[in-house]
């Protein structure tokens, strides 16, 4: 019997920010407390990574919550360029992609020329980092998108008021 040979992509060195790494962590710690796949995806890369501090050089070249990264993968898909969010910051803006989704957690921490696998519904994929804009920590955003009392993200009525 003939064994097959397997090419086995190799598993690129990852780093996370010393800010974005606690909460990282409790955003896969409660995800895999419900069973969550993704969750248990993004534990291992948090497992694998080097926490740097959020000062040194080193952090500009990593994807980082907050970064802007066109990446392609290898479903024939063109590049496409998305910045990778926390999960209550993902919308239905196809722009973000939250960091707790297989694509989301595969970026994390990559630096541009990187291949990292990934599997979404049983399927291997490969992404591939072509450029990056890291985040920058010193924009605010005017106002907070978020969930409003409707759940309607546009939703500005502030509600009943005192008569």
């Amino acid at each position: 019997m003939k064994q097959k040979e397997c090419a086995v992509l190799p598993l690129p060195k990852i780093a996370l920010t010393s800010s974005d790494y606690p909460r990282l962590e409790q955003l896969a710690r409660l995800a895999v407390q419900k069973g969550d796949l993704d969750g248990i995806f993004l534990m291992g890369e948090i497992n694998r990574a080097d926490i740097v501090a959020d000062e040194t050089d080193n952090v500009r070249p990593f994807v980082t919550i907050g970064s802007w990264v066109t990446h392609c993968t290898n479903w024939g898909v063109p590049r496409r360029t998305v910045q990778l969010v926390w999960p209550e910051e993902c919308w239905s803006d196809p722009a973000c992609i939250s960091v707790l989704t297989p694509l989301g957690t595969a970026l994390i921490g990559l630096r541009v020329g990187d291949q990292m696998p990934y599997f979404v519904a049983g399927c291997l994929n490969v992404v591939r980092v072509q450029s990056l804009t890291p985040s920058d920590s010193k924009v605010v955003p005017f106002f907070r998108r978020g969930p409003t009392r409707s759940g309607n993200p546009f939703d500005d009525d502030p509600g009943p008021t005192a008569a």
